[in-house]
C-alpha cells in the first residue's frame, strides 16, 4: 500500500511539472489595443514637438544674447 501512495504522489508531481510552461503566455488582445496604440503614437509625436520647441526656444535665447554660434 505504501508504493501506491508514493507512485500516486510522484505521478501528480510529474503531471503538474509537465503541464506548466516556462514562457508566460503572450498578453491577450483587447478592444482597447487600437486606442492605446494611438495614445502611444500621440505621446511620441508630442515628444518630438516638445524637442523642436525647446530647440527653437534655445535658438531665440541665443540670438537675444547675441551669440554668433547659431
Amino acid at each position: 500500500m505504501g508504493y501506491v501512495k508514493c507512485w500516486t504522489a510522484a505521478f501528480a508531481v510529474l503531471f503538474i511539472a509537465s503541464c506548466s510552461s516556462q514562457d508566460p503566455p503572450p498578453p491577450a488582445k483587447t478592444v482597447f489595443d487600437p486606442l492605446t496604440q494611438q495614445m502611444d503614437k500621440a505621446r511620441e509625436v508630442q515628444k518630438t514637438v516638445d524637442e523642436g520647441a525647446e530647440k527653437n526656444r534655445k535658438a531665440i535665447d541665443d540670438q537675444e544674447r547675441g551669440d554668433p554660434s547659431r
